[in-house]
């Protein structure tokens, strides 16, 4: 028995890249362009009209643009695949569309072969990402884990005595060089150890060298 085709929603104001999309994709007998849109109204209307399996989106829609319509699709129908195919590669955009629901997104300066393993793996209800799109999102993915790491919750006092703990001063040398007392350096420090979740000195010690609080 045959497999169901893909029935494929394609959604862009530029009608000659519409015609190219559809004649390209058509190569392949398994999928079915069921409806093409040139705003993000009409794109939404003929989502209701024909229910496809996966919408193809340009970024840059009139009257609701593809962030948009990714919103309002995955609200209306949870199980559509949404790809982001458009000449947009800005970051912000990119981490939007994802966070309202797009599972692909290729640019349209990637080759043909971007776009046909993208609806082959939206298909298949896997997300696909063309090699540009991958090294943004593993950048994005760098910088918010640096942003969000522990040291970002240490307040500048606990950092300081963090980075004196580390070049091996002792409490005593910490208030006297802090002009505060032992015991709010002991508060402070284990105030640091509790958030970064550190049991030892060396530990500690270990840590203000990997995020470079202290040169090793």
């Amino acid at each position: 028995m045959s497999k169901p085709l893909t029935r494929i929603l394609i959604a862009d104001d530029h009608q000659a890249l519409r015609q190219g999309v559809r004649t390209f994709l058509e190569t392949q007998d398994r999928w079915q362009i069921v409806a093409e849109a040139s705003d993000g109204h009409d794109a939404l209307k003929a989502a209701r009209d024909t229910q496809p399996d996966i919408a193809i989106l340009d970024y840059s829609l009139p009257l609701m643009n593809g962030l948009e319509l990714t919103r309002a699709l995955k609200q209306e129908f949870p199980r559509i695949e949404i790809l982001i195919y458009t000449m947009h590669d800005r970051e912000d955009l990119l981490v939007e569309v994802l966070r309202a629901g797009a599972r692909g997104y290729v640019l349209k300066s990637d080759s043909g072969q971007h776009l046909q393993s993208a609806v082959e793996a939206l298909s298949l209800r896997k997300p696909y990402f063309s090699a540009a799109i991958s090294e943004t999102l593993l950048d994005h993915y760098v910088k918010s884990s640096v942003a969000g790491s522990n040291v970002a919750t240490l307040t500048p006092r606990e950092r300081e005595i963090v980075q004196l703990i580390a070049e091996g001063k002792i409490n005593k040398q910490i208030a006297h060089l802090l002009d505060i007392s032992v015991k709010t350096v002991e508060t402070h420090r284990a105030a640091a150890m509790h958030k970064l979740k550190l049991g030892t000195t060396a530990e500690l010690v270990r840590y203000a060298v990997r995020n470079n609080i202290v040169e090793p």
